[in-house]
């Protein structure tokens, strides 16, 4: 009977213990505004170490590989860095501030990823939905099957499945990018017309997506990964889903409730002046000079197609409340943007086994996880989240060490050592 009764007595307390775990996770203070830290200590990094980043960035600034930099780095809410460094114009001597506006490209592919999960919060779809359900006009997918580079005709069949929402999220739908205008499917995206990152003309995101499910897919949904314009298509979805322009779903459901203020697809003329510029390595040498091809989309032209792949310009801190929000588990600023189980959906692998990257890398929703053999590799923690952009803009969200870390420049195509994943090495080095 005694013996009965300490194993009752034991049982409940394993319980209480276990409940108590559980509510404590759930019920857990996340930082809601970011606070300077006075001593980069208090957050458990080493001052002198964490100055290395200092002395890094100034050579390559100094030694023309880098025109400007930014980086923001906080740990549980408290920033430890966060200073500008080199030229927002090297030309008209015009230094870089911490509050300057740069070209974050692909980095818009989580924030319209996360317009999508709201909606998905709200019963407007499920995540195997095929998109013609929403989007009627990918109801017949075909798969290319031959390609003539001499004339851009190709052959193709019926696809052997439809494309899910799921499948545009995780980049397995084989839609294509037309970015870099060789190969095939690069070349018959640039005969259709279909803008890779921007547009100054005015095409609108229904004519671009129109214009995309017009065209074969590379195979099968669901058979590979492929790194397409599926979250540009995914943004026309949130504009069906809503009922609302892409840019006004953003402001009012993520960017005011965030206090993102300077995150725009064109920038207000006030704000213009703030915008880096962006820069493409000599031809003949190390240097660097203005870029003609991407450097006035945000302030100039039609100012119509709101790109969900690569449309945005914003500042760094902007981009870190975002961070932090999903770091959070779905809120910052005092405001709830997705669930935690949302986040824990959008950060767990999407892809199974599917042939993706290296290091053990996965991919989730809307941003490749860091794997187990990543932290062999480079200085960091597998579980981490990361994705960057098409002009050297880059940030990881690091749910272990309560962390995010972004480096912003703005240079196309980059072509110096990579200098994200030293930034990334400098920041972790000066963790105690």
């Amino acid at each position: 009977m005694y013996s009965s009764h300490i194993k009752i007595t034991a049982l409940i307390i394993l319980n209480y213990l276990f409940v108590t775990c559980i509510n404590h996770e759930n019920s857990r203070s996340y930082p809601q505004s970011f606070s300077h830290s006075e001593n980069a200590e208090n957050s458990g990094f080493d001052p002198a170490r964490l100055a290395r980043i200092d002395s890094v960035i100034n050579h390559y600034v100094n030694t023309g590989i880098l025109p400007n930099a930014v980086t923001f780095v906080a740990r549980r809410g408290n920033i430890v860095h966060n200073k500008a460094y080199g030229y927002k114009n090297m030309e008209e001597g015009l230094p870089l501030e911490t509050s300057s506006i740069f070209r974050i490209a692909s980095q818009t592919k989580a924030i319209t990823t996360t317009a999508l999960m709201i909606l998905y919060e709200e019963g407007k779809f499920l995540l195997d939905d095929p998109v013609s359900m929403y989007i009627p006009w990918f109801s017949d997918p075909a798969v290319m099957t031959s390609f003539d580079e001499s004339d851009t005709t190709f052959t193709s069949r019926p696809a052997t499945r439809e494309i899910t929402i799921r499948h545009l999220l995780n980049h397995t739908s084989g839609i294509h990018y037309g970015i870099y205008r060789t190969g095939a499917g690069n070349m018959i995206y640039a005969k259709a017309g279909i803008p890779a990152v921007n547009s100054m003309d005015p095409i609108t995101n229904e004519e671009v997506v129109r214009r995309i499910s017009s065209l074969p897919l590379m195979f099968d949904p669901g058979e590979r990964f492929l790194y397409g314009m599926n979250t540009d298509v995914a943004g026309y979805l949130v504009e069906v889903l809503s009922g609302k322009p892409l840019d006004i779903f953003f402001r009012e459901r993520i960017f005011e409730p965030l206090g993102m203020k300077d995150t725009y697809f064109y920038l207000p003329g006030e704000k213009s002046g703030r915008l880096v510029t962006l820069y493409t390595p000599d031809d003949e040498g190390p240097s660097l000079h203005p870029d003609q091809t991407y450097s006035n989309y945000p302030v100039e032209g039609a100012r119509m197609w709101l790109s969900g792949g690569a449309g945005l310009s914003g500042t760094i801190e902007d981009y870190a409340r975002f961070c932090q929000m999903l770091l959070n588990n779905g809120t910052f600023n005092g405001n709830r943007i997705l669930s935690r189980k949302t986040i824990e959906l959008m950060t767990i692998n999407q892809i199974g086994d599917l042939e993706y990257g290296s290091l053990g890398r996965r991919f989730g929703l809307g941003f490749d996880i860091w794997g187990d053999q990543t932290p062999a590799h480079h200085l960091g923690s597998s579980g981490s989240v990361r994705w960057g952009g098409l002009f050297y803009t880059n940030y990881v969200i690091d749910p272990e060490e309560e962390l995010i870390l972004l480096f912003y420049t703005n240079v196309q195509p980059w072509q110096g050592p990579n200098l994200q994943e030293k930034f990334h090495n400098l920041v972790y080095q000066a963790i105690e």
